[in-house]
């Protein structure tokens, strides 16, 4: 039996989504068989991000309303055999499902994966809850402005109804900005949520490139970025290894980085 882990944050933007793919691709690549379900089930976009719109025949309401089976609605990813895609649906509304329902699909997949990753949607709304109601574990994605720390300390206040593990990853972190006192540090953020550090991700626009292209950016494994998330992998599987320190791209290494 596989593990539900759900990932939320109290707000949008903060890279969540981008998070959960990556994450997702980095077990895949160490062997695991992972799913990965969007959660916010009235705005999908793992499929735009993982480039597999186009391939999408069937979502998980075509599932729950039994008009084709949970094997023919997977997606397999582009790059790796072991990862694979539960579409949302665009046209539904999440008030609607029944979290059984979910929840249903979500151990009927436990039965298969390894890993099944959740995406569930920012803030306390529907999608959210359902998420909690499937999840063995949940993971807040935050980064270090006091509002995004404000937003998923409610979210975790929540979250500890539903769920004993909840940990915490820091993205889009930038140490010119924390030196500057544009943000909070990472020690006062821990502090603040007071839930255990999974892991820390450097500020890179290049994620952003990655992600607009459909390609996974941990395709690059001498990148900053990939230690981050091999860092955040092996806590998650139990192994204590410390934070990567930020390295700062060399003025040589900007102008010539391919695109």
């Amino acid at each position: 039996m596989g593990e539900a882990i759900a990932f939320t944050s109290g707000k949008g933007g903060v890279g969540k989504s981008s998070t959960l793919m990556n994450l997702g691709y980095m077990l895949s690549v160490k062997g695991y068989k992972v799913c990965l379900i969007d959660m916010d089930l009235g705005l999908k976009n793992l499929d735009i991000m993982m480039g597999l719109e186009n391939r999408v025949l069937y979502d998980v309401n075509d599932v729950m309303n039994s008009y084709c089976s949970l094997k023919q609605a997977l997606i397999k990813d582009k790059h790796n055999k072991n990862l694979f895609l539960l579409p949302a649906c665009k046209n539904i509304h999440i008030d609607g499902i029944k979290k059984e329902d979910i929840k249903k699909i979500v151990n009927l997949l436990k039965d298969d994966f390894d890993y099944v990753l959740l995406d569930s949607a920012a803030g306390l709304e529907a999608g959210f809850k359902n998420s909690l109601y499937c999840a063995d574990k949940v993971v807040v994605i935050a980064t270090l402005d006091y509002t995004s720390l404000q937003d998923c300390d409610r979210v975790i206040g929540l979250a500890m109804r539903e769920v004993n593990d909840i940990t915490l990853v820091l993205n889009k972190v930038n140490p010119k900005f924390i030196d500057r006192g544009v943000s909070v540090n990472i020690q006062e953020a821990i502090s603040y949520l007071s839930i255990p550090l999974l892991g820390v991700v450097y500020d890179d626009e290049e994620i952003v490139r990655y992600n607009n292209k459909g390609i996974p950016l941990l395709l690059n494994e001498k990148g900053m970025t990939y230690e981050c998330f091999e860092v955040i992998l092996k806590r998650m599987l139990g192994d204590e290894v410390g934070i990567p320190k930020f390295r700062q791209k060399s003025m040589i290494k900007r102008m010539f980085k391919q695109t």
